[in-house]
């Protein structure tokens, strides 16, 4: 990779970090504080939200229709969504060992927080948890799924693709045969610390 298309990418990084931190600042500061796991609002915030929730007859009549009738499609798929967790968390434990790989905290991908928001009913709060566990399960075998890439075939594509893991960008360019065998020890000694 070119040293001008390098800086961009350490100044996109360093600026993502810059809108993470701020948001989290915001956040903090506007709505809401974070002790360990618990969310806690001011008084005044949490007696608004127990106003305007909506008790479960209501939100029955009022929900669409089509959200209840899809509803066993989408909560079948927690069958899927279990055996692709517990398989992917048994390859990362078994494997990443082996091969060095620092591994991926299911706890920065899954989380349950939304059941604190006191303007959620219990079937909206279920929902959510559901959306949570769903979402963050695949961050977390996007996660698994990019350091392996990272270990074994740390190279672009030739074709543009969309949604690529953070860890691409520093990937080697497509065809770069010059410096994929010495650097990609160098990748291999970076996930040890998997940043």
């Amino acid at each position: 990779m070119n040293e001008s298309i390098s800086q961009v990418l350490a100044k996109l990084a360093a600026l993502e970090d810059d809108l993470r931190v701020a948001v989290e600042e915001h956040e903090s500061k506007v709505l809401f504080q974070i002790h360990g796991k618990k969310v806690e609002f001011e008084d005044s915030v949490r007696a608004a939200h127990r106003k305007l929730k909506r008790n479960f007859f209501h939100w029955l009549v009022t929900n669409r229709p089509q959200n209840l009738i899809t509803g066993p499609i989408i909560y079948g798929m927690i069958v899927p969504l279990l055996l692709i967790d517990f398989l992917v968390s048994l390859y990362q434990w078994t494997c990443f060992p082996i091969y060095g790989i620092k591994k991926v905290r299911r706890a920065d991908y899954v989380v349950f927080d939304r059941s604190q928001l006191e303007y959620l009913n219990f079937i909206e709060k279920f929902h959510c948890s559901y959306c949570a566990y769903g979402n963050g399960l695949m961050s977390y075998m996007v996660e698994i799924l990019a350091r392996t890439e990272e270990y074994f075939c740390p190279i672009k594509h030739a074709r543009k693709i969309l949604g690529t893991h953070p860890r691409y960008r520093r990937f080697l360019d497509y065809g770069d045969a010059q410096h994929y065998h010495t650097r990609l020890e160098a990748f291999r000694v970076r996930l040890k610390q998997a940043d």
